[in-house]
């Protein structure tokens, strides 16, 4: 009986803080412009009078004025991450031989820590499927910097990983095949826009095997991925190529004529761009080769002529 009852004292006093703050106002110019500061002041916008400045900074009591003071004087570790198989929790010895004062060590120091850098990443894993867990993230952080995807992909790509080994999807797959399509998942659930055949360049496994994979982790572990969008190409293609805005706008333009009259059903997304920014190129007079284009959204002049085709049609271009 006594939970409910202090949880509505909590919200009376919440209410009644509230309720203060929104009937707050300046004494010197009766001004209800209450703002709060960077330094969590409280300051009239109107005539700038301080009317609390008691707040709890929570911040460091130290300041740092760029990226490497603020590392030294930093008394935290690295933020907790999916992309490490023990999340980052564990210590590591620097590879650099100095001490804290930046001085070299002696031979027999430089030897003692070689051998427990050497023992550190040998009780960093416990079991064959920790040790295992380390080469499927492994794979997957040297996938993703080949691809050149941003941190966020990674994690999310090491959390489906993680998903897939909790779930025993791994039993019977190789571990590349199984990140990869983890990384490659990951990219469409993000919306950055990399093919399967890009994924495929940069992993160790074929692209027939990612393919199979993909569909059965995604529906086994029910990924709600859409159908990619042919305009998440365009400006990657489009700027490869150095074409201009204005290609990108009118290639922009011709998929979505292109998509409401139903031509994009079944058609490769990466064809499809490309195809229209070749048929922008030409109407904005920057003209480009199909084989340019071909070489850069990686598909055939082949694809491109027959999506091409249709596209000029659809936008009523003879």
């Amino acid at each position: 009986m006594e939970r409910p009852s202090r949880q509505r004292q909590q919200e009376r006093n919440t209410e009644r803080e509230s309720d203060e703050t929104e009937t707050l106002s300046c004494p010197e110019c009766d001004s209800e412009e209450i703002v709060t500061d960077a330094d969590q002041e409280l300051v009239c916008e109107d005539c700038g009078l301080v009317l609390d400045e008691r707040n709890i900074d929570r911040g460091p009591e130290w300041r740092a004025f760029n990226h490497s003071e603020r590392q030294s004087k930093s008394r935290v570790g690295a933020p907790i991450t999916e992309t490490m198989h023990d999340k980052g929790l564990t210590t590591t010895i620097d590879w650099k031989d100095k001490d804290a004062y930046g001085r070299s060590l002696s031979s027999e120091k430089r030897s003692q820590m070689h051998r427990l850098r050497k023992w550190q990443e040998r009780i960093r894993t416990k079991d064959a499927g920790e040790r295992n867990l380390q080469f499927a993230l492994s794979e997957i952080d040297r996938m993703a910097s080949a691809l050149g995807v941003p941190r966020s992909v990674r994690e999310v790509a090491s959390v489906i990983y993680r998903r897939a080994l909790n779930e025993d999807l791994i039993r019977g797959r190789s571990i590349e095949g199984v990140s990869t399509a983890a990384l490659y998942a990951a990219c469409r659930q993000e919306g950055i826009p990399r093919s399967l055949d890009e994924v495929a360049d940069v992993s160790r496994v074929p692209q027939k095997e990612i393919g199979r994979t993909y569909r059965y982790i995604s529906q086994e572990l029910g990924l709600e991925l859409k159908p990619v969008d042919p305009k998440q190409f365009v400006p990657r293609f489009a700027s490869s190529l150095e074409l201009s805005e204005e290609v990108q706008s009118k290639a922009t333009e011709i998929i979505d004529v292109s998509a409401e009259q139903g031509l994009l059903s079944g058609k490769s997304p990466t064809g499809f761009a490309a195809a229209a920014i070749y048929a922008a190129s030409l109407l904005c007079n920057e003209k480009k080769t199909q084989r340019e284009v071909a070489d850069v959204a990686q598909v055939t002049e082949v694809t491109i002529r027959n999506r091409y085709q249709e596209q000029i049609e659809a936008m009523g271009f003879r």
